[in-house]
């Protein structure tokens, strides 16, 4: 069985064997000595070796604070690289997707390159024919199937702009994304399978899309079978439309700055933002660092876990690595159904060669035990991938040992929905592999650790970390419909000259990147981004309440989880009353912003202007110093939560 590390060294570090290093990509760090020398050289010329273009570009890059371009007149098209290209130099009969359903007794699906190149022509023309046009917005709120895939790749084929929404969020999240978005069509499903149940998806589009809604038509894909209501001359039946289209539609010709597609990410205002990726540096960067970061080779079979709404679904189980022309494996269902190996049975029966997934499933599946990966002959794996959130020693020992045999290196990635592609991380071929590190920025990536003042940060100080000019291609190029929020969360706090990530981090042996987490309001639960004001937002909305403050509080599982204090007008504290606060957030959000903890309180400690202390409230629920409390208005309210959260620090 092949090693892929060393052994580790007295730091406790690993590197790549000499297997691996002559395996891979890149091999050495010459890459990086050029990239530094001139960034901007560098991703043209990456841009004219791995993207097909109709028509090059003028000028490279353009900055002017806070807005930048790249391959500025270059004219390309995303699903075109992803899959025509493919197909036209003989990869047509090579899988593109294996599709893995929940339910046992269903058979997998392969779709290959020259499948998914009829299937997206298809689905092209559907759109087309309800109207769908260049710059048009299209919602896709489906589960994890194929159609997914189809339907992104399709909108990306005529220029039509797709704003992805996770299957898991309420009817109002959905409502609220289709309505900022002013979206023609929605794409859903009648429902999925989770965990053996049926999951009614078309209800949630429906109530999303009830009263006054932007949406003309909805496409639904039938999956479950389970009994839908279809209204008349607005929902479609997708089997029933791809039935009767024209099987060539031809790829559009798209500026390189046109936007591809608009992504919802958690806001600390409490709404939603809605990032905006254009199609030439995007795919440039999802093409590279799909490419590098995973070593993938032409018979890889890759495995991203994330769910196709979020920004990893978008990058790693589409966009990145089918530009590559690689086979991307896709599962429907959780890593427990119906028993707690069934994500390492799925390794096993499709020999995949490269697993990326979060922490909080890495923890998860510790905690279920090791007895379950020893089941599997997990010995085609060569390569592991940690995203979302900064991994802990434990898990990364645990990920390492138990499912990379102690012979698979482990990249920790380090990218948001904002940077489209990873941005900080370990190449396989270059090595080290530090757990707890994300690693280094990736070739042409400019970043630094400053203080409040702008100024680099020395040693292994933490700071703040930020991007600097030249930007990465695949970063955001605005908020849709708010510019004024672009500037202020991303640029204000250092003049407009550095994009701020919002994210700590400090330094390793003066080379390599340590994130610490975030340094606003926006939690990583289970690796999603959820902002504490949303949370607020949707329980204050309640008629009891009388206000509402929510902190991160560390979860050995999900990472970090949200703790609410709640203020009730002049209801009395009960079960039923917190149940009803778990359940609003739920409809009003998703499950996944359910507070770990509702704790009703008498009063929450304030300046004398007002402002509610919310970093008092962290120390409480952490078991920190409080800190001097003389300058609150109310230094009571400190000594009764520390009874409601039995604060023992």
């Amino acid at each position: 069985m092949k090693k892929w590390v060393t052994d580790k060294d007295s730091k406790g570090y690993y590197w790549p064997s000499e297997e691996a290093k002559s395996y891979a990509w890149v091999k050495d760090e010459k890459i990086y000595e050029e990239a530094a020398k001139d960034p901007i050289a560098f991703w043209d010329k990456k841009a004219r070796e791995g993207i097909s273009w109709f028509k090059p570009w003028k000028k490279t890059y353009l900055w002017k604070p806070p807005y930048y371009k790249w391959f500025i007149g270059g004219k390309l098209n995303v699903c075109y690289n992803c899959v025509d290209r493919h197909v036209e130099s003989g990869k047509g009969k090579k899988p593109a997707i294996i599709w893995i359903p929940e339910p046992m007794n269903e058979e997998k699906k392969v779709l290959t390159f020259e499948e998914l190149h009829k299937e997206v022509q298809k689905f092209a023309n559907v759109l087309k024919e309800l109207g769908v046009k260049k710059g048009d917005r299209v919602t896709i709120y489906l589960p994890m199937i194929p159609e997914a895939q189809i339907a992104m790749l399709a909108c990306a084929r005529i220029g039509a702009i797709h704003s992805v929404v996770f299957s898991a969020f309420s009817p109002e999240s959905l409502r609220a994304r289709i309505d900022d978005a002013k979206s023609k069509v929605l794409i859903t499903s009648d429902g999925y399978y989770r965990r053996g149940k049926i999951v009614e998806l078309k209800k949630n589009a429906d109530e999303a899309v009830s009263g006054k809604s932007p949406i003309k038509k909805v496409i639904v894909v039938k999956r479950a079978g389970n009994q839908v209501e279809m209204k008349k001359k607005r929902d479609f039946w997708w089997h029933e439309l791809m039935a009767k289209a024209k099987e060539k539609c031809a790829p559009a010709k798209l500026d390189s700055e046109q936007p591809l597609f608009i992504l919802y990410t958690s806001g600390t205002t409490g709404k939603p933002k809605g990032v905006i990726h254009v199609n030439g540096g995007y795919i440039v960067m999802a093409y590279w660092t799909s490419k590098y970061v995973f070593d993938l080779h032409d018979e890889d079979i890759f495995w991203c876990t994330a769910d196709i709404g979020w920004v990893t679904g978008h990058t790693y189980n589409c966009y990145g690595i089918l530009a590559t022309g690689s086979t991307l494996l896709f599962y429907e269902g959780t890593p427990d159904f119906p028993d707690k190996d069934r994500w390492w049975k799925i390794v096993e029966e499709n020999k995949v060669t490269i697993f990326y997934t979060a922490p909080t499933a890495i923890r998860m599946c510790a905690q279920w035990g090791s007895e379950w990966p020893a089941k599997h002959d997990l010995s085609s794996l060569r390569l592991l991938g940690t995203v979302g959130e900064p991994i802990d020693q434990q898990a990364w020992s645990w990920y390492f040992e138990n499912i990379g045999g102690s012979r698979c290196p482990i990249v920790d990635t380090w990218w948001q929905t904002e940077t489209g592609a990873t941005l900080i991380t370990t190449l396989p071929g270059v090595g080290p592999f530090i757990p707890t590190v994300a690693g280094r920025t990736f070739p042409g990536v400019t970043a630094d650790i400053v203080d409040a003042e702008k100024n680099s940060v020395s040693g292994d100080m933490g700071g703040y970390l930020v991007l600097k000019s030249p930007f990465p291609p695949s970063l955001l190029r605005g908020l849709w419909k708010a510019e004024k929020k672009y500037i202020e969360t991303y640029w204000l706090s250092y003049d407009k000259e550095f994009y701020s990530t919002n994210d700590g981090a400090r330094r390793v042996d003066n080379k390599y990147i340590r994130i610490t987490g975030r340094v606003d309001d926006v939690m990583n639960v289970s690796g999603h981004r959820i902002s504490t004001a949303e949370i607020e937002n949707a329980i204050a909305s309640h008629k009891n309440v009388a206000e509402c403050a929510v902190v991160s509080q560390p979860h050995p599982i999900k990472g970090e989880a949200p703790f609410a204090f709640v203020v009730l007008k002049e209801a009395q504290p009960s079960e039923q009353l917190k149940n009803e606060l778990f359940e609003t957030v739920r409809v009003k959000i998703g499950p996944i912003a359910k507070p770990e903890v509702i704790a009703f309180a008498d009063a929450l400690p304030k300046t004398r202007s007002g402002k509610i202390m919310r970093r008092m409230l962290r120390a409480l629920v952490t078991n920190q110093p409080i800190g001097d409390t003389t300058t609150l208005l109310n230094p009571e309210s400190i000594e009764q939560l520390k009874k409601v959260v039995g604060y023992k620090g």
